[in-house]
């Protein structure tokens, strides 16, 4: 099958086995290496792009379904060699912990920023809930996100 999908504003028109993941079309059809396979079931975020600007786990979808739709991945948010205001806050609060789950980590903030999610930590912190890690630097995680969150106005 020939799809074809905008990824971080560039048009990719490849063939593909139907059962390909979008997370494997990222990765391996396209070299975008920066959408990390995690558990690999949908349970952990590390694999959240945004389709159409919601955000999705693409481990859980098949690129076929994603024909002609506008896909950004972690490589994507910076512009002109500027980080995007999450990706900046990551920086200064520390948030990265081992850095495996940070690309997920920061999709889903930059998601939820344009979502309907409360202002207080806790609501930052349930709208951050996909997105599982370990190793429990998340109060670093949620400070960058309400950094963001002013810098942006959002």
């Amino acid at each position: 099958m020939t799809v074809s999908i905008t990824v971080n504003d560039a048009v990719y028109r490849k063939t593909i086995d139907v059962r390909t993941s979008l997370l494997d079309f990222l990765r391996e059809t396209l070299g975008l290496t920066g959408t990390k396979k995690g558990c690999d079931h949908g349970q952990c975020g590390a694999c959240t792009v945004h389709v159409n600007g919601r955000r999705i786990n693409s481990c859980l979808q098949l690129a076929a379904m994603h024909d002609g739709d506008h896909v950004i991945t972690v490589e994507g948010l910076a512009r002109d060699g500027v980080l995007h205001p999450v990706q900046a806050a990551f920086l200064q609060r520390d948030g990265f912990q081992c850095g495996y789950c940070t690309p997920g980590q920061i999709m889903s903030a930059v998601a939820l920023l344009s979502e309907p999610c409360g202002s207080g930590d806790a609501d930052v912190a349930e709208a951050m809930s996909g997105n599982i890690c370990r190793c429990g630097a998340y109060e670093n995680i949620v400070a960058a996100i309400q950094d963001a969150r002013r810098t942006l106005g959002a």
